[in-house]
């Protein structure tokens, strides 16, 4: 009784550091954190820190604030986390080969003007947050570019006085609820299934062949081998029994 008391207490403390422990890794999983470094300033688009349109060089925290729909929002932190500078609207963008290391990809600008952030994929994801920028800032880059670039129309104020912590503030409702669309350097404007591909639909799989078991052979020859094994015995006894008498 004492070795089983002490081994059910093992096992219990085991779960209990368990449920301690998993949901510390299951937030990782689920916000994506990853710290960035830039070597040079980068143009964000989203609602920012007044005067935090553009990054500094330095390191930063990335995360989701809320991925429960297909409008995912994106907060920028310093490196401590203990201040958000910017609130970004993104949406899925689908890559064929998801890579062991994060990946971000900027809007080349010209000489002298800070690149700007593009799209970011976590670690082993296909599928990755494209931002979406204000209507005018999204042309701009178009023409600069010479791609299509995801904008949002909506009057969404781009600067706050003060950061954004929840998902349920009315700025994060706002950018959930805003209508997204992409636009051509033409100025021509395009819904989103005109700027994305599709991703590639899987392989069908190959029916696979049931294997048909030979027909067995009657199992009467061998019941009656037996019978006759049976009798010889029976009669080689009999013979043996009147030797003996």
């Amino acid at each position: 009784m004492t070795i089983l008391r002490a081994v059910t207490t093992n096992v219990f403390c085991l779960a209990l550091m368990g449920v301690v422990f998993s949901p510390g890794v299951k937030a990782d999983g689920w916000n994506q954190k990853t710290v960035m470094t830039f070597s040079g300033p980068v143009e964000i688009p989203g609602v920012h820190l007044k005067g935090w349109g553009v990054l500094p060089a330095g390191t930063y925290v990335f995360k989701l604030l809320d991925s429960q729909s297909d409008r995912h929002i994106v907060q920028i932190f310093n490196k401590d986390e203990t201040q958000v500078f910017a609130t970004i609207l993104a949406i899925p963008n689908y890559r064929l080969r998801p890579t062991g290391k994060t990946v971000v990809t900027f809007w080349e600008r010209p000489a002298g003007e800070p690149n700007a952030l593009r799209a970011w994929f976590f670690p082993g994801e296909n599928y990755g947050q494209e931002f979406v920028y204000p209507k005018a800032k999204a042309l701009e880059l178009a023409k600069t570019v010479d791609q299509v670039v995801l904008f949002t129309a909506a009057e969404i104020p781009l600067e706050v006085e003060e950061p954004i912590k929840t998902a349920d503030e009315p700025v994060v409702v706002q950018l959930k609820q805003a209508p997204v669309m992409a636009v051509k350097p033409t100025g021509e404007e395009v819904d989103l299934a005109e700027a994305f591909a599709a991703p590639p639909a899987a392989p069908a799989a190959e029916p696979v062949a049931q294997a048909t078991l030979p027909a067995t052979a009657s199992n009467l020859p061998l019941i009656a081998l037996l019978g006759l094994l049976a009798l010889g015995g029976a009669y080689t006894l009999r013979l043996a029994r009147k030797r003996l008498q």
